[in-house]
């Protein structure tokens, strides 16, 4: 099987391998004293200590007859735990000597643990274009790995987002003596829709820039403060001014769905005072 069958990419790099390097002399003795199996001493990577595995011959076991293998293990003096894993791309590479470059193939992302220690690329390089003084990668009988792994490690982090039907809950808030309010703001009592409490918040006389031209009212997320980190809730909501005869005096609806979270709780427009909201889902933190 071909490296992209087995999703294996080969690059040319002209930076040296970050995490190992081991170089061979006399590369040819190992066939003659019958070392069919080399393996490094440790060395760490993501905190976790590794060895190279190289069969200079091929791993025929593993269809790696007349190429060089390669393989990435952990090292038996920092084995796994039953149940514990590391997940990690390898780049194995190979010294082009005369051109002062690297031949490296990478892996698909790994998973290593009790049952899988070790990883590798059995047909990494062909016996015949290793040796050929040509390609650079023997010269005088001598020859320079290297690997790289890069450990992915999991943060822990993430959302879940759970969306709702979209059913929509109207609040009627009705003011009394309107025109005499004589304070800067005032509040509705809470209410409810999506399982959530909300409230409104009255600028009689207009807020910020709307001051003295325009009536300003928000809708705000009350129970925000018991929101965990990270938890938001998903609404779009109208807010509408009706008379006394239930006419629709002014109307404003949000633009598209608004995000209310601890640190974003409120949001509004300047005229109105009938809310209707619906909830379209909430965020929260994977458990």
């Amino acid at each position: 099987m071909d490296d992209e069958a087995c999703g294996i990419t080969t690059v040319i790099r002209v930076v040296s391998p970050a995490h190992y390097v081991f170089k061979i002399e006399s590369f040819s003795l190992l066939s003659k004293n019958k070392v069919d199996v080399y393996e490094t001493n440790d060395f760490e990577a993501g905190d976790q200590k590794w060895r190279l595995i190289l069969h200079p011959k091929g791993d025929k076991n593993r269809n790696g007859g007349d190429h060089l293998s390669i393989y990435l293990a952990i090292s038996n003096k920092s084995p796994l735990k039953v149940g514990s894993e590391i997940n990690a791309t390898v780049r194995f590479f190979v010294l082009d000597r005369i051109r002062n470059r690297y031949l490296m193939k990478e892996g698909r992302p790994t998973r290593f643990h009790t049952t899988q220690s070790q990883w590798g690329i059995p047909r990494f390089i062909p016996l015949a274009t290793f040796i050929d003084p040509s390609n650079g990668y023997l010269i005088d009988d001598t020859c320079v790995f290297g690997v790289e792994v890069l450990v992915i490690k999991n943060s822990g982090l993430g959302e879940c987002f759970t969306p709702k039907e979209g059913t929509s809950y109207t609040h009627k808030w009705k003011i009394s003596r309107f025109s005499s309010l004589k304070q800067e703001s005032c509040w509705s009592k809470p209410f409810l829709a999506g399982n959530q409490k909300w409230k409104l918040h009255l600028y009689p006389r207009g807020d910020l820039a709307e001051r003295n031209k325009s009536l300003s009212i928000y809708l705000w997320l009350a129970d925000s403060g018991k929101l965990d980190l990270g938890q938001k809730v998903n609404a779009s909501f109208t807010i509408r001014l009706r008379g006394k005869d239930g006419t629709v005096l002014g109307e404003r609806m949000s633009k598209g769905s608004f995000w209310f979270s601890q640190s974003t709780n409120s949001s509004g427009d300047s005229c109105v005072i009938e809310a209707e909201v619906t909830v379209l889902g909430t965020t929260s933190k994977l458990p």
